[in-house]
Order: C-alpha cells, then structure tokens, then sequence
C-alpha cells in the first residue's frame, strides 16, 4: 500500500469523469464504511447521505446545478456516484441517548454504568455548548460533517478513486427534491466520485500549496 502522504500527494480534484467506468459492488460497500467510520466531535455523528449511482439518481441532483452552477452538472451526471453530504439541523435528547444506546450495544462501555453515564453527560455538555449557549448547532453539525468529508476524500484516493467536493449548487433545490428541511438535514457539499476521464486537464498540473513555512510553526 502507497504511504498516506504519497497519496496526499497525488490526489487532486477531478473535473471530468469518464461515465463509462462505474464502481464494482465492493467499492460502494467500502465508501458507505468510510462514510460510516469517520470521527465526529463526541461522537455526534450529525450526518446523513444520499448515494445516487444511477442515471435517474444522479439526474435529481443534478437538478441543483442548473444556471449559476451549471459548470458543474457534467461532473454530477458523469461521475460513477454523487453523494448529497447533509448536516443535521437538530440533535434532540433521543437522538444523543440513541447514540448512547448503539454505543453500549458495541462494548464501548464493558457494562461498566459509570463510564456509560460519563460519556453521555459529555456528549450532552457539548451538545447544549451549541443547542443552547451558542444557539449554534446547524454550522456545528456542518463542521463535524466537513471532518467525515475530508477523511473520505483521503479514503477514496486510497481506493485508487478519484473524487470532487462540490459546493456550487443550490440547496433550496435539493430540499424541493428531497424534503430534507423536514428530516431536520441540510445539505452542505456534494461529492462525485469515479474515475477521471483522459481528457482530465487536471491530473497533469502539479500540485500547488503554500509552503510549509508560511502556514504552520512549531513551539
């Protein structure tokens, strides 16, 4: 396996898919567990996604990048599998004692009472931090949801995938669509996911970043 920094390296956003190359049943199975997986403050998991990899899927989404956006609707359309990436818009008691309840249901506490209250008080002391002291919540959500983001933008290049965040749409469309104001979600990213097409300008420019110096320091 390629060391992660090498990966780093070489993954890039792609802007043209090849539609003809569809993703295998194991690589969808491996992109919803790295959806799954990802880490979320205390455990939050504030998050849902819609997979569309078929033509009619990807036909409703692309619905949210017409005008404005339209630059971006080959990518929807040509892309193996788009992904609607929602944040929740509220995180109720059930919700968090929902967490709770899945979490003892997987060993996390070894029947152990005190370490499963401790956990909960935690999840809940952060969570009101944004329910109910910052009044927050909606852009705390989107955050933990851009952390799943950017492990899977990681992951899918390890996977030899390739992949583009998409923030130019319209999510008044999507929820016309969806109905996800309703669900308590809103969607905050896009990300089609395939493999590029020869035409695709970018995999031949270097990578370009600000250099190390300008943009971190040890103490």
């Amino acid at each position: 396996m390629e060391n992660i920094v090498e990966i780093a390296r070489k993954r890039y956003t792609t802007k043209h898919y090849n539609p003809d190359k569809k993703l295998t049943p194991r690589q969808m199975d491996a992109i919803k567990e790295l959806l799954r997986l990802a880490p979320s403050s205390v455990n939050s998991q504030p998050w849902h996604f819609t997979i569309a990899s078929t033509s009619a899927g990807k036909e409703r989404i692309a619905k949210a990048t017409e005008g404005l956006f339209a630059f971006n609707k080959a990518r929807v359309l040509d892309a193996a599998a788009v992904l609607i990436c929602c944040a929740r818009t509220q995180m109720d008691d059930k919700y968090l004692q929902h967490i709770t309840a899945k979490e003892r249901q997987d060993g996390r506490f070894s029947g152990n009472a005190d370490i499963e209250e401790a956990q909960y008080k935690g999840r809940v002391f952060f969570t009101d931090l944004h329910r109910k002291t910052l009044k927050d919540l909606p852009e705390w959500a989107a955050r933990q949801t851009y952390l799943n983001i950017g492990a899977f933008l990681l992951g899918v290049a390890a996977m030899g995938l390739d992949a583009t965040p998409i923030e130019g749409f319209d999510p008044a469309i999507l929820d016309k669509e969806f109905g996800f104001a309703k669900q308590h979600r809103e969607a905050v990213c896009l990300i089609a996911v395939g493999h590029r097409a020869a035409q695709d300008g970018n995999a031949s420019r270097p990578k370009s970043r600000l250099p190390e110096a300008e943009i971190m320091e040890e103490i």
